[in-house]
């Protein structure tokens, strides 16, 4: 069983909790938010991780996107929940993470914290979660601005590393 801390739309708990159930997050009481993390993952030698999402997610299955994440725990703070998430679903510890955006999305009553992680593990170390995570794959600048191009990325995780896609962007 899962529990989320539900807040307002200032970001502060309100006291009240969510069981997660499949697709609970469209029953989220309208003015609450439950928070998310999302962490784009960047090797040091500069190539992106990809992952692919399992079939059996409520959302966005079978998609392939640019970062590892989920739901906070209960009493977890955005960061502490970022590394959890990060390590459940690829098995990599980070060097360092930068909040990159801090955003809410009312359709899945969300509270994103989005994250650019730098590792330095061997990349064939990545050790993908059951349930969440079927395969994964490191991409270079071009592979990654050719990703968040194509119909399969996700729009939603690009809109909150949009300064990011940019400034690669820039440079290629």
């Amino acid at each position: 069983m899962e529990i989320w801390d539900l807040y307002d739309r200032d970001g502060r708990k309100t006291g009240r909790t969510w069981e997660r159930t499949f697709g609970g997050y469209n029953h989220i009481p309208e003015g609450y938010y439950h928070m998310v993390v999302d962490i784009l993952v960047q090797h040091v030698d500069g190539t992106f991780l990809l992952t692919k999402r399992d079939m059996s997610k409520d959302v966005y299955p079978g998609y392939w996107e640019a970062s590892a994440g989920g739901s906070a725990l209960a009493g977890e703070e955005p960061l502490e929940a970022a590394k959890r998430e990060l390590f459940e679903e690829t098995g990599l510890t980070a060097l360092s993470m930068e909040l990159v955006s801090h955003t809410f999305r009312d359709k899945s009553h969300s509270m994103f914290y989005s994250y650019l992680a730098v590792v330095d593990s061997d990349k064939d170390s990545v050790i993908l979660q059951e349930g969440e995570t079927v395969d994964y794959k490191w991409v270079d600048n071009l592979g990654f601005i050719e990703y968040v191009e194509s119909d399969l990325a996700i729009k939603t995780h690009n809109d909150r590393y949009k300064d990011i896609i940019e400034r690669i962007k820039e440079i290629n």
